[in-house]
């Protein structure tokens, strides 16, 4: 009996730091890094949304014109990810899949760049150009922090334009899936950011 008496404060002992191990690795601790890499990416997410309707510079009434005109870029990302798709993300798989992403809507600015100018139609995204690269770099520059594998830039075939109407029209295809893309990727990564336990600022 003295001998289960005197081990009692040992085993008590032992009952808690096992515990304590329990909680301290279901609960990964944050990387101050990925953290600095989430929150560097959000405001260039957050500009690019204000500034994708400089892609077709048009008015409310113009845009009318093109209300159920049908797209005809299917190379796009068509972002439509429901509330389950973020409740079971793993931070690898989503970095790789918004780099694609970026790098894919890169792409899309370019030729609309160049198609525009290709119809004598004006450019005012210059900003958009400079925003995706530098979103792009930082995705990259996580994927490297977690030792991820950086995924191969997308290789999209874009359709002939040859006219004004087909431009605009792809101007507002492009304007329009990015916003769905800057939308998508603020919740993935204020998801990232709690998975991280990223702190608050």
């Amino acid at each position: 009996m003295k001998l289960i008496h005197d081990s009692a404060p040992c085993l008590l002992h032992l009952l808690l730091l096992a515990e304590l191990f329990v909680h301290s690795s279901s609960r990964p601790a944050s990387s101050p890094s990925l953290c600095g890499m989430f929150g560097a990416m959000m405001p260039q997410v957050e500009r690019l949304m204000s500034l994708s309707e400089r892609l077709h510079d048009l008015t409310d009434d113009e845009l009318l014109n093109f209300a159920g005109v049908e797209h005809g870029l299917s190379s796009l990302p068509h972002i439509q990810h429901d509330a389950g798709y973020f409740s079971s993300l793993k931070v690898n798989e989503s970095l790789s899949q918004l780099y694609v992403y970026t790098q894919s809507f890169r792409l899309h600015v370019d030729w609309l760049k160049t198609a525009k100018e290709d119809v004598g139609l004006s450019w005012s995204a210059e900003a958009v150009c400079t925003r995706l690269p530098q979103l792009s770099n930082l995705v990259n520059a996580s994927l490297h922090q977690i030792s991820q594998e950086v995924p191969p830039s997308p290789s999209p075939s874009f359709p002939v334009v040859s006219t004004t109407f087909d431009v605009l029209r792809a101007s507002v295809e492009i304007s329009e899936q990015l916003q769905a893309f800057c939308d998508w990727s603020k919740r993935l990564l204020r998801h990232l950011q709690r998975q991280s336990r990223c702190p608050r600022h």
